[in-house]
């Protein structure tokens, strides 16, 4: 069963906070998504299940599940399901990550094939201890996919490897079609979003990343409703643009629980439509704005448009 999206539409001005704006408390009603459960999500549910596999879509509690599961689509976590990191927003349990599981790349890339995908989604949880951040795992898993699903597009959504940038090497010499890295927030939140991570070297990761591939698309992700302004959204975009990412999402952060940061406000669909505007103004080859847009979100649309008919995409 899909997600229900209702949009209530109301005038808005750059620049303007809305006189209605929306806080804390209950969600507006272009926020209410169903429950999931539809054949394809409890087929993908069993089969994540069989091969003692992991989601990000589950363990971040992603608002699409039901949609994307519903179509066969999902985000694979790789390595594990405890995270080195403590970001303010993120579902994701943190600790002490146990042994990496070297078998892993194989039984993903067998999932990959028994679900016949045409576009894979992978990610991982942040694994700092490794000497390299758990590149090897991506590039792994990558090599596998190539032999077990030939055609499949492959999308890599990656930690910044303390800025290991041959540990990103290593990734980026599988030729992943798409190299995601998500910035999350503007550079004056990062302190209490992302403690252990650093604006200016997640765009350095999406710089080297065009720089070693040139061809390659690279993307990445921020959410909105944690303090921000839309001056500096927009600036953001403009330091994107200027490494040369290809394409960006912008999503509302929805609270997790009462232990993570709290919402400070809710970006209106008006406000989603004006920024995806702004962000095809600038030059992004795709812009996907919306209050539950997520990383993944219309990832196998953005592979088909930019990967596989790249002459019809600008």
């Amino acid at each position: 069963m899909d997600s229900v999206i209702e949009l209530d539409l109301k005038p808005f001005r750059p620049g303007r906070e809305p006189a209605d704006q929306l806080t804390r408390g209950r969600r507006p009603d272009w926020l209410r998504v169903r429950m999931p459960d539809s054949p394809g999500y409890r087929e993908i549910k069993g089969l994540m299940r069989g091969h003692g596999l992991h989601t990000v879509c589950e363990e971040a509690m992603c608002p699409n599940i039901g949609e994307c599961w519903g179509r066969g689509t999902a985000t694979f976590l790789l390595m594990g399901d405890t995270c080195t990191r403590s970001c303010g927003f993120c579902k994701i349990k943190t600790g002490r990550a146990g042994l990496l599981d070297e078998d892993e790349p194989y039984r993903v890339a067998e999932t990959i094939a028994m679900m016949g995908l045409k576009h894979a989604v992978l990610t991982s949880v942040n694994r700092d201890e490794q000497p390299d951040g758990g590149a090897h795992i991506f590039a792994e898993v990558i090599r596998q996919i190539r032999r077990l699903q030939p055609g499949c597009t492959i999308e890599v959504l990656i930690p910044d490897f303390m800025g290991k940038w041959d540990a990103l090497q290593l990734v980026m010499d599988e030729r992943p079609e798409i190299l995601n890295h998500n910035t999350e927030t503007v550079p004056r939140l990062y302190k209490r979003v992302r403690p252990q991570a650093k604006y200016p070297r997640s765009l350095e990761l999406l710089r080297q990343a065009k720089q070693m591939v040139p061809a390659g698309v690279t993307k990445t992700g921020i959410m909105v409703g944690l303090g921000e302004t839309m001056d500096e959204v927009l600036q953001v975009m403009d330091d994107l643009r200027a490494v040369d990412v290809d394409i960006m999402t912008i999503g509302q952060y929805l609270q997790p629980s009462r232990f993570h940061l709290p919402i400070e406000r809710y970006w209106t669909p008006e406000e989603f439509r004006i920024i995806h505007q702004e962000g095809m103004a600038r030059g992004f080859r795709w812009v996907e704005s919306g209050p539950l847009v997520r990383s993944s979100y219309h990832a196998d649309g953005q592979a088909d448009q930019l990967v596989l008919k790249p002459a019809t995409s600008r």
